[in-house]
């Protein structure tokens, strides 16, 4: 099926050579489309669990009550992004896929970006990281915003290409999950290491959130 979605929307694949082919693994990831979450498993080979936002797991009428289903049987974990205490107690239920041995995709930015800029990250991401001790590969989506563009809800043709980089080595930088400054530090690692592949535009401030 991986395979057939790839020659279809016309794929190109770089970097695979950095990925584990089993076992735990972080893979941390700029955000530019909704169809992220769908090209990123495709590219990979191998189902990704992914955070997604509370509002996914309630929607309204037929096509709402549908993604719920959706995502409530491929195993997404539900994150309430505005209620912090919430968000963080999520983080236990990522950390559990990441102790069984799964991957997990996470977007640092928090968000969709509003602009295709790279937007500073939320800690979150370096808490899985050091707690898990996973193997943390940064990922860069291109042509995934040309898919399905903020507010469309027909996808479009286009070329999307996914570029992952080599696994960051975070021991040198941080290693206490619990203190904020690894925290950050490790946050800040991982989002630069997303830039390098990605070139994007890196703005220090979080993203605004996407309304559509």
């Amino acid at each position: 099926m991986y395979e057939l979605v790839k020659k279809v929307v016309r794929m190109k694949v770089e970097g695979a050579e950095h990925v584990p082919a089993t076992g735990p693994l972080l893979l941390a990831s700029n955000h530019l489309s909704v169809t992220d979450s769908t090209f990123l498993p495709v590219a990979l080979g191998r189902k990704i669990t992914f955070m997604a936002k509370a509002e996914y797991f309630t929607g309204r009428g037929p096509w709402g009550r549908f993604v719920s289903w959706f995502m409530s049987r491929d195993g997404q974990v539900a994150v309430d992004r505005d209620d912090t205490r919430a968000a963080v107690r999520s983080l236990d239920s990522c950390l559990e896929v990441l102790e069984r041995g799964d991957p997990f995709g996470i977007y640092p930015e928090g968000t969709r970006s509003p602009d295709g800029r790279l937007y500073r990250g939320r800690t979150g991401v370096a808490w899985l990281a050091l707690r898990s001790k996973a193997p943390v590969v940064p990922v860069a989506m291109f042509g995934t915003d040309r898919v399905l563009p903020p507010g469309a809800i027909i996808p479009r043709p286009a070329r999307v290409r996914v570029v992952f980089g080599k696994p960051i080595q975070l021991s040198a930088i941080a290693t206490d999950p619990e203190n904020a400054r690894d925290r950050r530090a490790a946050t800040d690692a991982i989002v630069a290491a997303i830039a390098d592949i990605s070139g994007q535009d890196y703005v220090p401030r979080y993203a605004p959130r996407a309304t559509a």
